[in-house]
């Protein structure tokens, strides 16, 4: 037992001697630290941020926009019967491209043509009394020279003739009438378009008033698309339409990926206002969609080509985005960073104009931001100049080998 405990201090006292030892030795490292200048960055200073950075540049740059656009057909009708019978027939498959005066439908002819006998009756009725009326009036006229008639009597003709002249205008009008209502019996498309799913079946009766018609026909050759712009790039448009001159400003729709193109056109027309409660101005560009990659209702991104312009363009990896605007790090020439708002114009692809904030040479932070402040030391980091080296070191390898 006493051995035992003999056993344990000595173990007890073996570890506080190897602890004490260790100590020893980070306290006389840290010291001798200390006397060769705290390290590589002693006195508690931060080592530089490396940076990669970008050079603004002053040079010719394609101008464009970029916004959201709803791909809107030019007209969509909904077809509707003008007069009220039974569908007889439907001419049409659903979403089938129709040309227009087209037939589309047939309302049952049947009462209508009964309508137009009786008022063509009618007139032949009304027409024969007036010429009858017109020949005793003549007839009267002559007796009066001789004074066998009165007066009165080829007063009474002549207004009598008026009536029935008045009548036959009446009739016609009654005739055209029941003949157009016939004619309303044949739906036909009043556009060129492609037609949609149908609203009612044949069986059906069908009145002026149903609010679904009979079928929607939208017109998609040409089609456009409707998107908006911030009103602050209002006068670049209007600048690139001046420059343009009688041609029209190239448009291009993609997918909402911006992955694909789906279609090219041009621009067509601005909105007459802007709109105060987004500060946006809505435009429409038209596209020819011989193949029929635009629907309608479909969200698509819209590039809108505003020229070649010279400006100081930077890479929009750059720009930061912060409460009081846009912001960008310039590095000074002693590698100093500062933080810089800037304006921005229009971009096109990875780079964006700088229209106020920047001069031509100054260089901009692209990687390393998020350990950036302002006044901070940075280490700026060449890419390029690392992956020669790497090439280099590879080359002298296998040259060696």
């Amino acid at each position: 037992m006493t051995r035992m405990s003999r056993f344990v201090k000595s173990l007890v006292l073996l570890g506080l001697c190897l602890v004490l030892l260790l100590a020893w030795r980070a306290c006389s490292g840290g010291a001798e630290a200390d006397e060769n200048g705290g390290g590589r960055w002693g006195g508690g200073e931060r080592p530089p941020t490396p940076v990669r950075v970008a050079v603004a540049e002053r040079g010719p740059l394609e101008m464009e926009l970029k916004a959201l656009g709803t791909v809107t057909p030019l007209r969509t009708v909904t077809v509707r019967s003008r007069v009220e019978g039974e569908l007889m027939r439907v001419a049409f498959e659903e979403g089938q491209r129709v040309h227009a005066g087209q037939l589309l439908a047939q309302i049952d002819p049947a009462p209508f043509q009964v309508r137009l006998a009786q008022v063509t009756g009618q007139q032949k009725q009304n027409l024969a009394e007036l010429e009858n009326t017109r020949i005793q009036l003549q007839r009267y006229r002559d007796l009066a020279g001789g004074n066998y008639v009165s007066a009165q009597d080829v007063a009474n003709l002549q207004a009598q003739v008026r009536q029935f002249e008045g009548r036959r205008e009446s009739d016609q009008a009654a005739v055209d009438e029941a003949r157009m209502q016939l004619d309303y019996t044949r739906i036909v498309a009043p556009i060129d378009g492609r037609v949609g799913l149908r609203s009612v079946d044949v069986g059906n009766l069908v009145r002026t008033g149903d609010e679904g018609g009979i079928v929607t026909i939208t017109q998609t050759r040409p089609i456009s698309v409707i998107f908006a712009v911030p009103e602050t790039a209002l006068a670049a448009v209007a600048t690139a339409m001046r420059r343009g001159g009688d041609t029209a400003l190239s448009v291009q729709a993609w997918d909402r990926d911006e992955r694909r193109l789906l279609a090219t056109g041009t621009l067509s027309s601005l909105d007459n206002r802007i709109d105060t409660q987004t500060g946006t101005l809505r435009l429409r560009a038209l596209f020819d969609d011989a193949d029929d990659a635009l629907f309608p209702n479909q969200s698509v991104n819209v590039r809108l080509g505003l020229g070649s312009d010279e400006v100081i363009a930077i890479p929009d990896a750059a720009v930061q985005f912060g409460s009081q605007g846009n912001y960008v790090y310039v590095i000074g020439k002693d590698d100093t960073a500062s933080v810089r708002p800037i304006k921005l114009g229009i971009g096109h692809g990875d780079r964006v104009a700088v229209a106020e904030g920047l001069e031509a040479g100054e260089r901009v932070v692209l990687e390393g931001l998020d350990r950036l402040y302002e006044g901070s030391q940075v280490e700026v980091v060449d890419p390029d100049a690392d992956a020669s080296v790497r090439a280099d070191g590879a080359d002298s390898a296998a040259s060696s080998r």
